[in-house]
């Protein structure tokens, strides 16, 4: 008899473990605050988007939603060696630049199709990188692609709190003192494929982010 069925299920059982402990250690660090995060549709295809401020965007998320999720990550960061593991454990899909690895975005947006035509929520950044200044940053084109080969509802989310802390690329640390800052996860109103393009979407999410970095 395969085992595939049995590992599948370790797999989740491991995944929900570590969503436990990590979001237990999450509020220790931060005063974690939802704002409308049950606009998530609890079931089917969901593209996540959100700001990208820190190199753990994707951990927050993963904890914060109240549903599993599937995130999109830098491939070099899916290849750390216990991290990596972490990653695929949760079923992360590795993405590249299409000027830096054309293969691997190909398999990635082919791996976000899939997870999407499945039923899956997706988490995806499409600033590309950390923002430098606090700001959100112009929305690349991997959204629009996205969303041209699967048209499934986009919910914006804002990460709010996170500019200063130690892993954002803020120069002036906000976050030295030993207090636990407010982390805010902002979520908005589900946004129909046909009128969610990659500017609409940055509309939205500028606005949820608001001036609060």
């Amino acid at each position: 008899m395969s085992t595939a069925p049995h590992r599948r299920l370790h797999a989740r059982l491991i995944v929900a473990l570590l969503r436990a402990v990590l979001g237990l250690l999450l509020r220790l660090v931060y005063r974690v605050r939802r704002v409308d995060t049950d606009r998530l549709p609890a079931r089917g295809p969901a593209l996540i988007v959100a700001n990208h401020v820190t190199f753990i965007d994707w951990l927050f998320l993963a904890v914060l939603c109240r549903r599993p999720v599937r995130f999109v990550m830098h491939h070099r960061y899916y290849r750390l060696p216990v991290l990596g593991w972490i990653c695929r454990l949760a079923g992360a899909i590795p993405i590249a630049g299409r000027h830096e690895d054309q293969r691997v975005l190909d398999a990635a947006l082919d791996t976000i199709d899939a997870a999407l035509a499945a039923g899956e929520a997706v988490v995806f950044f499409p600033e590309g990188s950390l923002t430098r200044d606090g700001e959100v940053a112009s929305f690349r084109p991997g959204v629009d692609w996205i969303l041209a080969r699967r048209p499934v509802p986009v919910v914006p989310v804002a990460l709010r709190g996170l500019w200063g802390s130690r892993f954002s690329r803020a120069r002036e640390r906000a976050d030295r003192r030993w207090f636990r800052p407010t982390l805010e996860v902002v979520c908005g109103a589900a946004v129909p494929a046909p009128q969610a393009s990659r500017d609409a979407l940055f509309a939205h999410v500028t606005a949820l982010r608001g001036a609060h970095r």
